[in-house]
């Protein structure tokens, strides 16, 4: 057997983080959704069940963790980051989606939230 595809994932990972444009909510904070998707080969991590041969979920949280406690503006500027932070961790990692929700967007209107979503290719050779 040949592994085709392998995704390791953490979904709508909980918390409260102080992003956003008007001084309030970098006051205040808010509640934050934070979902991670990442694409690597871990063929041998099925046949050894070893974590250091997989990309760890729990590695993955405290890397969210770590980048949502830096206050920013633009949540594009975050995703950014933990993407960045997830592939000069495990360089193996050969794509990765994060998307961050606003609960409540101070936009005046009613929604389940606002964000934004990004995919991007771990291209060892451009240095992201």
């Amino acid at each position: 057997m040949k592994l085709e595809k392998a995704t390791i994932f953490i979904d709508r990972l909980r918390m409260l983080a102080f992003h956003g444009v008007l001084p309030q909510e970098r006051k205040v904070g808010g509640e934050f959704l934070v979902s991670l998707k990442v694409t690597a080969d871990i063929s041998k991590a099925i046949e050894n069940d070893r974590v250091d041969d997989t990309v760890s979920y729990a590695a993955l949280k405290d890397i969210v963790v770590e980048e949502m406690e830096q206050t920013s503006e633009l949540l594009e500027h975050v995703a950014g980051r933990i993407a960045k932070h997830v592939c000069r961790t495990f360089p193996q990692v050969e794509t990765v989606e994060v998307t961050i929700t606003k609960v409540n967007p101070p936009m005046g209107g009613d929604s389940k939230g606002a964000g934004v979503a990004l995919k991007l290719i771990n291209d060892k050779t451009s240095g992201f």
